[in-house]
């Protein structure tokens, strides 16, 4: 049940309790202590609304690789979460050691980003920019 509340939420947040416990076949009661619990225990981080980041005005996607000094991750990783147009952060293994998703307003601001903002950052040896032209979402884990 716990996973048919996930994909049902996961489709629309903003479902309301009742709406969800209807599709279900469950009670409100049942549905308020469910997601309650799953919350609680940080399966879900939270609810908001998904952006089209173009419309946004967030029309230019990279993905930047980033090679950091040995154990410097966690104060790389603490700059990165506070640098505007940061979408994603991700810890990697391979011939790089971040993989930061950014979505800036134009190519100006997304050479800022990563010229004056990212490369700045102490630990910080060296990036890699790959302008992304598309993107399509997969069905995700429900």
């Amino acid at each position: 049940m716990d996973h048919k509340i996930l994909t049902e939420l996961a489709i629309d947040g903003r479902l309301s309790m009742r709406a969800l416990a209807e599709k279900l076949h469950i009670s409100r009661a049942n549905a308020y202590a469910r997601v309650d619990r799953l919350v609680a225990d940080g399966v879900i981080l939270g609810f908001g609304a998904r952006l089209n980041p173009e419309r946004a005005g967030l029309g230019t996607p990279a993905y930047v690789m980033v090679t950091i000094e040995q154990n410097t991750w966690r104060e790389v990783v603490a700059r990165l979460r506070v640098i505007r147009y940061v979408d994603h952060i991700a810890l990697v293994g391979g011939d790089f050691d971040i993989l930061v998703l950014v979505r800036a307003p134009d190519n100006a601001a997304l050479r800022h980003l990563v010229l004056e903002k990212i490369q700045e950052i102490p630990g910080v040896k060296g990036t890699r920019t790959w302008l992304v032209f598309d993107e399509a979402t997969g069905a995700g884990p429900h």
